[in-house]
Order: C-alpha cells, then structure tokens, then sequence
C-alpha cells in the first residue's frame, strides 16, 4: 500500500533522531551528542488520527567540510525530491546557523510542503526564541523538544495536515507484481533485463513513482507480470557516503508497491551484513519474499555446494526460513525458469485464503498436540480463528488472554499452518484478541 513519505533533514545535532523516535513512538534511531552519528535504522511507519506514513531520517548536512560540500548537497537533494512531506529541524538554542540558511535555499525551490521544527525549546520562557527563524523564510516555525515531548503532537498534526491522500493500489491476483533489492553489483539490472529479454511481449515501459525506479509490464506463458528495477543500497558507515542511504528510500517506494521482494545475493561473494539490512524492508512492510542467489555460473561447485550455501543462507536468514531459495546467473540466463516458478508459488501463496473451518482444525488439534506453557500468570486457550485478510494472510485468533500468548507458541501454530497450507515465500499475520463473553 503507497504511502506518503517525510523525510526529516537538517544539520547535525540538532536532534533530528530524538524527534524522529518521538514521533514514532520508539528509540529506532542511535541518539548521541556527537556531530553526524550512524543511524540503527533510516525509516521506520508511523500513524497519527488514521493516516499512516513513513518517517525517514536523514544523515546531517553541514557545509563546513568544504571537499565534501557537493556530495553533501547531492545527498539533502535526493532526500528532498523523494519525500512527499519534509521536516527541517533547527536548534532553537543555537539559534540561525549557515548551515540553516544553505539548506533554507535548497527549500525554496521545492514544490512541496516544508513544515520548519524549532527542536531543543524546552521552557516557555525560551519560546520567543523561535520567532528568529521566521528569518528563514519558510513560514511559521513550530516549537518542538524532542527530548521531552513538547510539541510532538502539534508537529504531528502538521505532518498529516500536509500529507496527501495516497489510496492503496488496487490489488490483482492475476499480476504478479515484484521488485529486485540488493547492494550494489549483485546483478540486479542484469537479471531485469535477462528476464525482459527472454521470449516475452513487453506491455509498456511506465516510470515508477521515484526518480531511479522502472515498472515493466509484461507477460510470460499466460501470465501477467510488473517487475521493478531499484537502485542499489550501498553499505552504510561513513558520514560521507549518505547519499547511498537515500537510494534507501527509492527502494521503500519500490517495495511497497510490490507483492514479491526479490532478495538479490552475490553467490560469488557470499552473504554480508548489508544483505540483512537490506531485506529488512521489505520484512517491516509484511512483503512476500524470495532469496535469489546470482552469478551461480562463476561459483566453484562440487556436490553438496548448493545445498551448503542453503545451510549457510538458512544460518544467516533464521527470520526468513520460509522464503525459497532460487539459483541462476543473470549473465548467462540459466535457471530463470527456476525463479518464475517460485514466484507464480509465493504469488499464490500470499493471496491465500483458508476456509475457517479447517483452519479452526488445524489450530485446535495443534493445541492439542502441544498446549500452550504457563506465561504471564495463565495458560492460553484458543477459543475461535477466522482469516480476515490476504497479501499477507492475517488471521484473528480468539483466546482467553492475549497476554498468555507466549512468542515461541505463536512461532509454533505459525508453524503448523505452513505444514497444513501453501504459505511458501509469504508472511503471516496472527493477531490475537481476547474473546468476549464466556472464556
């Protein structure tokens, strides 16, 4: 489902990540004293009176370091055109800086809505403070802490003010709609257009709704696809490589607007730590899922290779175990039959729909097998289960008390629906409500 994005930009330490896990409720974001500290995470959703959005927090932009001046303006461009709905936070306690009025400029050419947060306001006697960044500009400023929750709300309530009606794309279970996500040269372009260049009839090139993302219709053998090229994450660590967090966002866009998310490995290089990152996108946002290992023509290979690399992928992506596994070479077109098989299985999968009566079956006869432990003071019982939805398959399951619901019981009935239904590649919602009435 589209939704809107905000970005949050401003210089360093001006207490960009403290509004943005005010915002979101959480300490997603590494908050420290020091100038231009990593992030743990870029984005993350956030929702406020009905409208959910996704929150991006961005790198610190200064001008002081003059050698890296261009990059810098790159990466707060990149962040600025992709956003729908962007924050510029201030130091209300340092008042105007160069840095301020820089970035100030890059916003008067933007055709979109800038909400200006004077953060760090902490008392009322500091809120005339604020009336200086009227100098910037960009309208009224509003008085924020993020360090004690002033103003959130307020800040909130412009967000959304601002954001657009972003209507969720009408789902087609006879499309099958994915998209590539993965560092940069593992072969993500080269499998595209391996795939489009085998014997298909390409619809239409329509530009996707980011500045380095492409959907291609097309067909194959009866079926109707959308595949999404995406740009590249690069590794992230140094200040001055920001500008690849922000392809971050591109990827975002793509992936939400997919129902498969085609997790491209370098099977010549191995799995690295930004392989996990990467595919941590599309986990948050409940995608369908295949792991695709790439370049499998250069790999040296004796008779258990593949299926170590298996054992090795399994090891690294527990989170991901019911994802298949697919190898080919983009290069030399190998194996692709392999991949669309795999994606016409998981396609079906996430719009899968249980009758209720088996799935009441299989879920009595699994607490039957194994009742639940004691936790939280009581011991589950499930009482009824319907599914209410597909992409991905939710089900609402009736119990006595939610909070007897231990994780590793939840993992286990999730287990036992992959073992009674087709659930291959696609995630599964349980949501667990207590029932009214008699328990």
């Amino acid at each position: 489902m589209p939704k809107g994005i905000v970005a949050i930009v401003g210089s360093p330490n001006v207490g960009k990540s403290t509004i943005f896990n005010r915002l979101i409720g959480d300490r997603h974001a590494i908050v420290d004293d020091e100038a231009g500290i990593t992030r743990d995470r870029l984005y993350a959703s956030c929702s406020w009176r009905g409208k959910n959005f996704s929150l991006v927090d961005t790198g610190g932009i200064e001008l002081a370091n003059r050698p890296f001046q261009e990059q810098i303006r790159t990466q707060a461009q990149i962040a600025i055109d992709e956003a729908d709905v962007i924050v510029f936070v201030a130091d209300g306690k340092v008042g105007i800086t160069n840095d301020d009025r820089a970035v100030s400029k890059m916003l008067y050419k933007v055709k979109k809505p800038v909400i200006l947060a004077v953060n760090k306001i902490d008392e009322g006697s500091h809120v005339s403070d604020a009336q200086e960044f009227y100098g910037l500009g960009l309208g009224e400023p509003i008085v924020v802490s993020g360090a004690h929750g002033i103003g959130i709300g307020d800040l909130l309530d412009k967000i959304v003010e601002n954001l657009g009606d972003f209507e969720a794309d009408i789902a087609d279970e006879n499309k099958v709609t994915f998209c590539l996500v993965g560092r940069p040269n593992v072969g993500k372009s080269s499998l595209v257009n391996a795939i489009l260049n085998e014997d298909r009839v390409i619809v239409s090139d329509i530009s996707g709704t980011t500045r380095d993302s492409i959907d291609t219709p097309f067909e194959k053998d009866g079926i109707n696809y959308t595949v999404i090229d995406t740009a590249g994450l690069k590794k992230r660590g140094k200040i001055y490589e920001s500008i690849d967090k922000y392809s971050a966002i591109r990827a975002l866009k793509a992936i939400e607007r997919s129902e498969i998310v085609l997790l491209v490995i370098d099977g010549h290089q191995g799995i690295t730590e930004q392989d996990k990152h990467v595919i941590s996108y599309a986990t948050d946002l409940h995608k369908a899922i295949i792991i695709v290992v790439n370049k499998w023509d250069i790999v040296d290979k004796s008779t258990n290779t593949m299926s170590d690399f298996s054992k090795l992928i399994r090891k690294e992506y527990k989170f991901l175990d019911y994802a298949p596994i697919v190898y080919l070479s983009a290069l030399k077109k190998q194996r692709l039959d392999t991949l669309f098989e795999a994606l016409n299985l998981v396609h079906q999968a996430y719009y899968t729909r249980i009758q209720t009566s088996l799935l009441n079956d299989v879920l009595q006869d699994a607490q039957m097998m194994n009742p639940s432990p004691d936790f939280n003071g009581g011991r589950l019982k499930i009482m009824y289960a319907s599914q209410v939805s597909t992409a991905p398959p939710t089900f609402v399951i009736f119990v006595n008390n939610p909070e007897f619901v231990h994780f590793s019981y939840q993992r286990y009935l999730e287990n036992r629906l992959r073992e009674s239904f087709n659930f291959e590649g696609t995630p599964l919602n349980m949501v667990f409500r207590m029932r009214k009435g008699k328990q």
